[in-house]
């Protein structure tokens, strides 16, 4: 069953704090979405923005494991949670 759109925020809401935290990623995540720091207090309500960091965490699968076992969630459940967001129904390649 996909996660609840509450719920899905809720974690990514938890990857925006660990990207936040990250200070080898956070450059790299602000210059992949062109946002700001400043954006990201503005944004971190915003479910689009939420979904893009997600789709960001995305792109790379150590940094899923990582964001994942920081926080005690399993590997499979960050996807469910972006398709639960705006703009992740899209179709998935692989």
């Amino acid at each position: 069953m996909p996660p609840s759109t509450d719920a899905a925020e809720t974690l990514a809401l938890q990857a925006l704090a660990w990207l936040v935290a990250n200070d080898e990623l956070l450059p790299v995540f602000l210059g992949a979405t062109g946002a700001s720091e400043q954006d990201l207090r503005g944004s971190a309500s915003d479910p689009v923005f939420l979904g893009s960091v997600l789709d960001f965490l995305l792109m790379d699968d150590a940094w899923i494991v990582a964001f994942c076992d920081s926080v005690g969630l399993g590997y499979d459940r960050v996807a469910p949670a972006r398709a639960a967001l705006p703009g992740g129904a899209g179709p998935h390649w692989t």
